[in-house]
């Protein structure tokens, strides 16, 4: 994480609501240094896209909700990720508006591992907590990291069979990284903590509002290779990470289930909305394990997990082999345009398989060589 002066230049930006990340881009681009931000004259701010409120408020945040993150950053195992940290989970870095930081509890360097998100019913059957708890158990135990919500129901039940298979598991928080929600979860969060990770785009403090809740679902898509979804009602908010799963360009796989059960019916939907019909943890695992590998050995270049990191908290590795170099990954950007292509239309001028295309696709999108676009399309970076 930052250096303390640094966290509290990161601290202003995520305290300004309204920034988003295209701001701090531009901002960044101007200014790369962010002790610079505070002092930045207003034209220099007002050139990166800042109205008059937004200045106001990165000058001068609110100084209860400052003390309160500088307060929760000194305990230990408590992180701030920035966007420019090289444990700022990669794949969550190339979805449209990531966050601009992360509150991490834990263990951070579990964010770069492949992670698989698993999702459903608050109000699950004893069958789909079942399923979801063998489902992570073997997910854990063939390497992956066990992503979810911490809610009751589906989520909690993943998070505890990755834990029984001695497994890493990241729970995505819809308030603060202060609280636990529901409280009953508490014991579960700290059993979570030991080798995995509790994460909020949510300073601390905040209490568990409805409309956090979809900002939290984008995190777990977002930064999972893809999305089991294990019972899920018409209304359910697993529905609404299958579908920012789709536009992030991940795998959705849905578990069937009895036409009488009123929790199956989501997922009967994303089947038949194209989502993987699925069986067994097995079929997940052949889908994505050939992506992880890939995903794994790319951050090889980027990290050592077991230090090398200097003292800003950043890493001196080298920088990911061009993976350009590959004849497979130039044949197929040569068949995706500037304009957003489907994924459909990308595996037909490819002669390419579908699986390797996804795979592909997100490693040109990790190099920053295409752009993903909601609806599954892709297009070529200018």
């Amino acid at each position: 994480m930052p250096q303390p002066e640094r966290a509290e230049a990161w601290l202003r930006v995520v305290l300004t609501e309204g920034l988003g990340p295209r701001r701090l881009e531009r901002l960044q681009a101007i200014l790369p240094d962010p002790l610079d931000w505070p002092s930045a004259g207003d034209e220099t701010l007002r050139s990166a896209g800042l109205d008059d409120a937004l200045i106001r408020t990165l000058r001068r945040p609110d100084p209860n909700a400052m003390q309160r993150c500088l307060r929760w950053l000194e305990a230990d195992h408590h992180w701030l990720i920035t966007r420019d940290d090289p444990l700022y989970p990669p794949l969550l870095q190339r979805i449209p508006d990531p966050p601009l930081a992360l509150f991490v509890a834990g263990q951070p360097d579990v964010l770069v591992r492949p992670q698989i998100a698993i999702v459903g019913s608050r109000s699950a059957t004893r069958g789909g907590l079942d399923h979801a708890g063998s489902f992570a158990h073997r997910l854990a135990r063939a390497g992956f990291v066990i992503t979810s919500g911490l809610a009751a129901g589906v989520d909690g039940a993943a998070h505890r069979g990755c834990l029984d298979a001695g497994g890493q598991t990241i729970a995505v928080a819809g308030t603060g990284p202060d609280r636990v929600y529901p409280a009953r979860h508490r014991r579960l969060a700290e059993d979570i903590l030991e080798g995995g990770a509790l994460i909020s785009s949510f300073p601390p403090g905040t209490p568990p509002l409805p409309g956090n809740f979809p900002a939290r679902n984008r995190i777990i898509s977002g930064a999972s290779l893809g999305v089991v979804v294990i019972e899920a009602g018409l209304r359910s908010g697993s529905l609404i990470t299958a579908r920012l799963a789709n536009e992030q360009g991940r795998e959705v796989f849905a578990i069937p289930g009895s036409v009488h059960n009123p929790q199956a019916r989501g997922c009967h939907r994303l089947i038949r909305d194209g989502a993987h019909l699925t069986e067994s943890a097995d079929e997940v695992i052949e889908a994505l394990a050939p992506l992880a590998q890939e995903l794994a050995g790319a951050l090889e270049h980027l990290l050592e997990l077991d230090g090398g990191r200097n003292d800003k908290g950043l890493d001196e590795s080298p920088d990911l082999p061009h993976i350009l170099s590959d004849p497979d990954y130039q044949q197929l950007l040569d068949v995706i345009g500037f304009d957003p292509t489907p994924v459909d239309t990308i595996i037909e001028r490819s002669n390419l398989t579908p699986a390797a295309v996804s795979s592909m696709l997100l490693m040109l999108e990790l190099d920053g060589a295409v752009v993903a676009h909601a609806g599954g399309r892709y297009s070529r970076n200018a």
